[in-house]
């Protein structure tokens, strides 16, 4: 049987941390752009950095090129911020992720990577914090790649192909996600879509967007996809 290439969101699927995310984008956005832009009352839920960026920004004037070319400075300094602030803030893996994520690691038939609305310096911070480990995802796709979610799952299934040295087509992707843009994009890319209101999104919301499976938390996760 060919390996299946599981594929998880962060924030609200696997970990939850309480703001600190919020605290560090507020302090790098005044670091690098000036302003805050009503990050106040900005929902995150199924966005990519780079789109809150512009979601932002955009009013002020910025167009979506220049804060595109800022996004190399602005994860570094995003970067910096969240580590000054992370411990103030309680990290926590959410019910059954920890467990599940290390016994999947531990098996020949499962490979595992990220997808995230976070840019790729951040991500690695927030999991550590929830007590993962990331040698658990030895590939990933990030929020300051790609202004539309939806082409970040073919990226990381790229470089899952090269780091594992093995072809994967889309029909052997499982995204796991907690919004409806976690379930577009795995519609987007031909990859089952599992959803978990465990964050951003009610059930009600994501049984709207119709992902394969719904599940109440990652507890049940195996078992539901026979793994």
């Amino acid at each position: 049987m060919a390996a299946r290439l599981i594929l998880f969101d962060i924030d609200g699927t696997l970990a939850y941390t309480h703001g600190a995310g919020r605290a560090a984008t507020r302090g790098a956005m005044l670091e690098v752009f000036g302003t805050e832009a009503g990050l106040a009352a900005h929902k995150f839920g199924g966005k990519t950095d780079l789109q809150t960026l512009v979601e932002l920004l955009g009013p002020l004037g910025y167009s979506t090129e220049t804060i595109t070319a800022q996004m190399p400075a602005y994860t570094l300094v995003v970067e910096r911020h969240m580590r000054a602030v992370i411990g103030e803030f309680t990290a926590q893996a959410l019910p059954g992720s920890l467990a599940l994520v290390e016994a999947l690691h531990h098996r020949d038939d499962v490979l595992l990577g990220i997808v995230t609305g976070n840019v790729s310096r951040i991500a690695p911070l927030k999991l550590t914090a929830a007590g993962f480990q990331m040698d658990w995802f030895p590939v990933g796709a990030f929020g300051d790649e790609a202004l539309d979610r939806n082409d970040l799952p073919p990226l990381a299934l790229e470089r899952a192909a090269t780091h594992y040295q093995q072809t994967i087509t889309p029909a052997q992707v499982i995204i796991v996600g907690d919004t409806p843009a976690d379930v577009a994009s795995a519609r987007a890319l031909g990859a089952v879509a599992v959803a978990v209101p465990t964050g951003f999104a009610t059930r009600e919301q994501l049984r709207a967007s119709q992902p394969d499976v719904l599940l109440d938390d990652l507890t049940g996760f195996a078992a539901a996809l026979d793994l």
